[in-house]
């Protein structure tokens, strides 16, 4: 059994002369962030890898994940496959997954995460938001077997968690 973690970085600032790829979170995208991973931490999942796009916004949220779940930053994979949005390099990530990992945490961008999502997982979901996170399960024991025919167990949107 696999299991996909996909989660989208944080609201990120457009406030700053900087590309893209270096364009940091909001405070709103470090608190959804923490939000979000502090849920998460109450439901138990152990992670095997996390790996995570290259780009500051997504780095800042695996970050602030990192520090909740206790899990070493140093351990961290950052992948350009990630910095992705469409998806197709993103699928070429998971399916380069070592299959000694069984359950592995991405950080990513829209419209690839959901599209992933949607493409893979069993429900329909309309749009990953910022802060967003899917967990897609697969009863395969290989990465490249994973697509079509997962369950989404679990899809969590930063409103709607009170803290």
């Amino acid at each position: 059994m696999k299991t996909l973690i996909l989660m989208r970085h944080g609201k990120s600032s457009w406030e700053h002369p900087v590309s893209d790829r270096e364009r940091p979170l909001l405070r709103r995208g470090l608190d959804d962030a923490a939000k979000v991973a502090s849920f998460f931490a109450e439901q138990s999942y152990e992670i095997d890898a996390i790996l995570s796009s290259p780009a500051e916004r997504a780095s800042m949220t695996c970050s602030v994940f990192t520090s909740v779940l206790n899990f070493p930053i140093n351990k961290v994979v950052y992948k350009e496959g990630l910095y992705d949005f469409s998806g197709n390099s993103l699928a070429e990530v998971v399916y380069g997954l070592d299959d000694s990992l069984n359950t592995v945490m991405l950080f990513g961008h829209n419209f690839a995460l959901t599209n992933l999502a949607n493409s893979w997982g069993d429900k329909s979901i309309e749009n990953v938001p910022t802060a967003g996170l899917v967990v897609l399960s697969f009863s395969s024991d290989s990465w490249r077997d994973v697509s079509r025919g997962g369950q989404t167990e679990l899809f969590v949107k930063p409103k709607q968690i009170t803290i």
